[in-house]
């Protein structure tokens, strides 16, 4: 549903056939809001503050940010477990949702290499995500962590307005990380992560002028571990819980504009049970909550109980081009984010993410998993 939300919106916004594989939309989107966010625009605010339609049906106030690579679950096990990860057992794709985790790894070593085909059924060959990730353990109490992932969205056949050819392009984004993770006490761990961002997407292109160039950022995670073992009903059980707070870094900007936008700094929290029935059979029951800790969007224009639509005076008060909400500065959308809907606490708990999985393993050696 997103994904054919945001590409209707590029068809909208650029109103030109700007590449032949538009079903790549989610990524190309953040670019173009970059370069031309006052668009026709589809909702409207009411008089509650809320986003709807002209005719007064709720819209969705979809929050928008560069780089959104970086928030996919990038592993099989996270992803069929409805993407929880947050306080699952640890293992090496720990890096990408909780680094703090690694320190409790029963293995000193561990290394995951994944590779995901993207929209294969539409018949594209050569959009996919490669992930490798690991740790090493130094000792009982430290670990340290790498990861990279590498995502890649095909050739492109970029035309002007008229459909000429201009040009064609590979677009790709990576992402390094860097973890260090150390034990507090025997139950709780921390984790510090830096990180280095490389999103090129149509480096070389003009759009209204402006010149598209890679966008380039770094960002700092930091997580933190609980673990303590249980007995339920005489079975041995680990209850685990998760916090980690992820992208805390600069707006990235793909052209000299003074319109940047935010990357997705992330609140997550996570509790999950490891349930050993016998020797044979274990299960985990885990729950994630995510919220992006960035601006929600003010729309451009009221649309009044008689239908008239008037300009938002909240938009754009200093007159310079740019929506005020994508102004605020990272520290400011950090702390902000949390009571900044236009509709007030309803939607703020709608901009909450909620994910439930559950995992079933036989003598650790086979695994079912839903979400």
């Amino acid at each position: 549903m997103l994904s054919l939300f945001y590409i209707c919106e590029i068809k909208k916004r650029i109103n030109t056939p700007i590449m032949k594989k538009v079903f790549f939309g989610t990524f190309i989107f953040s670019l173009l809001m970059t370069l031309s966010f006052n668009a026709n625009a589809q909702c409207f605010q009411d008089e509650n503050g809320n986003s709807v339609t002209v005719d007064g049906v709720d819209c969705s106030n979809t929050i928008i940010t560069a780089v959104p690579f970086l928030r996919i679950i990038p592993d099989a096990r996270s992803g069929a477990m409805g993407d929880v990860g947050l306080a699952i057992s640890p293992d090496a794709n720990a890096m990408h949702v909780n680094p703090s985790k690694i320190v409790f790894a029963e293995n000193d070593l561990g290394i995951s290499v994944t590779y995901t085909p993207w929209l294969r059924s539409l018949g594209l060959q050569d959009i996919y995500m490669a992930y490798l990730s690991g740790y090493k353990q130094i000792n009982q109490d430290q670990a340290v962590g790498l990861g990279l992932r590498y995502f890649s969205l095909g050739d492109i056949q970029f035309t002007d307005d008229n459909g000429e050819p201009i040009g064609q392009n590979r677009p790709n984004e990576f992402a390094i990380d860097l973890s260090y993770a150390r034990k507090l006490t025997d139950n709780l761990a921390a984790a510090l992560t830096l990180k280095y961002i490389y999103s090129n997407l149509a480096s070389g292109q003009s759009v209204g002028g402006n010149v598209i160039e890679a966008g380039q950022s770094v960002a700092g995670d930091v997580s933190v571990t609980y673990e303590s073992p249980l007995t339920i009903s005489g079975n041995d059980a680990t209850l685990r819980a998760g916090l980690a707070v992820t992208n805390i870094g600069p707006k990235i900007s793909y052209t000299n504009s003074i319109n940047k936008d935010f990357i997705p700094t992330n609140f997550g929290l996570g509790v999950a049970l490891d349930l050993n029935i016998d020797e044979f059979n274990s299960f985990s029951f885990a729950v994630d909550m995510n919220k992006l800790l960035v601006p929600t969007p003010i729309q451009r224009e009221i649309i009044q109980p008689d239908g008239t639509r008037v300009e938002n005076p909240d938009f754009d008060t200093d007159s310079n081009g740019v929506p005020d909400f994508k102004e605020e500065s990272p520290i400011g959308a950090f702390f902000g984010s949390w009571g900044d809907a236009p509709g007030g606490f309803s939607e703020e708990m709608r901009e909450l993410m909620w994910s439930f999985g559950v995992e079933y393993w036989y003598d650790q050696q086979f695994a079912v998993r839903a979400g």
